[in-house]
């Protein structure tokens, strides 16, 4: 990991080109990531604006949708993918590293336990454990 902390990671038996689009493809973001919650990646290169829209469920206590503004920091193909929440300032980053029993994703964020076992049933072709 070039400049962060993991806080937390999961291997995933799959194609590191499988896990990355899962990781960068705004439909299947919208299937593991607050799952039901839209993205909008107009272009995937850093510099570049997504929208994130969170949306009410049973993890949040959200009365409405709330949209944010992403922008993307870093696009590393099969390596590394990072975003600001403009509102906040805050990095969120995923490092993809091949290992022997499949591929380790590791982010910098503390408390994503839920949404990387919803990337691993994602990209291993199981159901969704977090919607």
């Amino acid at each position: 990991m070039d400049h962060l902390e993991a806080n937390s990671f999961i291997m995933i038996d799959g194609d590191i080109e499988a896990v990355w689009d899962a990781l960068t493809n705004e439909d299947k973001l919208a299937k593991w990531y607050a799952p039901g919650s839209p993205w909008k990646i107009p272009k995937l290169q850093a510099g570049e604006k997504m929208l994130f829209t969170l949306m009410p469920n049973v993890h949040n206590n959200l009365k409405e949708k709330l949209p944010m503004s992403l922008t993307i920091e870093k696009v590393a193909y099969c390596r590394e993918f990072s975003f600001k929440m403009d509102s906040h300032e805050m990095l969120i980053s995923f490092v993809l590293g091949k290992e022997k029993q499949g591929v380790k994703v590791s982010t910098n964020m503390e408390g994503y336990d839920m949404s990387l076992a919803n990337l691993k049933a994602l990209v291993e072709g199981k159901e969704i454990p977090y919607s």
